[in-house]
């Protein structure tokens, strides 16, 4: 089974430049720490060894909320960046065990899928609270409706691709269905984007466009 890879740069270069200035650089470590988990699942044959690795990481995070982080670049940048402006370390533990269900399950099923999307998608709630996004926004909708398309992308078994699609359009219509604040239009982006990537029907520059009429209008 594949997983999530990064997003291509012209976009994740666009999409950073939606956040706040305040709030960048934290939304930035953030997607880095979604790069790195991924990154780990892709190079880890081992299940017995990706569970290891994604322990250090839990263990890691949780400890940055009382001691400095170790020389490990990511988790510099967190500390940095993100612990302390309204997200801990601990919040931040779920992401990892979203992604050890790829770990965990030799086949996803939709209560994998589920519990893979709610995990990586407090990825939004802490880029939400470090951005200063509003209560409103619909964070763990779009969250988790990312997180579920950006799945079916990687997936090979068409079953379980045509599951985490279907599973991604109702978070996502929910999410798309409010309009943004100025603080949370990277996300809506972000958004945006996994929902232009399901349906298939745009290409590179109509994607970049209706990313653009995002940030003018939340819409």
């Amino acid at each position: 089974m594949q997983v999530p890879v990064p997003e291509i740069p012209v976009e994740r270069r666009l999409i950073l430049s939606y956040a706040p200035d305040a709030g960048r650089e934290g939304l930035g470590a953030l997607m880095a720490l979604d790069d790195a988990l991924a990154v780990l699942l892709r190079t880890t044959r081992e299940p017995a060894l990706g569970q290891l690795r994604l322990a250090w990481w839990r263990e890691s995070l949780e400890k940055l909320d009382r001691a400095a982080a170790p020389a490990e670049p990511t988790l510099q940048w967190l500390e940095r960046s993100v612990v302390g402006r309204g997200v801990s370390g601990e919040s931040l533990v779920p992401v990892v065990h979203g992604w050890e269900v790829l770990v965990e399950e030799e086949q996803l099923d939709q209560a994998a899928m589920e519990r893979f999307g709610a995990g990586r998608a407090r990825l939004f709630l802490a880029a939400g609270a470090v951005m200063g996004a509003a209560k409103d926004d619909p964070l763990l909708e779009a969250g988790q409706g990312w997180a579920l398309a950006d799945l079916s992308a990687h997936l090979t078994e068409p079953q379980a691709v045509e599951t985490a699609r279907e599973m991604a359009r109702p978070f996502l219509a929910q999410a798309l269905a409010r309009k943004w604040s100025s603080n949370g239009r990277a996300l809506g982006a972000m958004t945006h984007l996994a929902q232009m990537r399901l349906e298939d029907k745009f290409g590179p520059v109509q994607r970049v466009s209706r990313l653009l009429w995002h940030r003018l209008s939340g819409r």
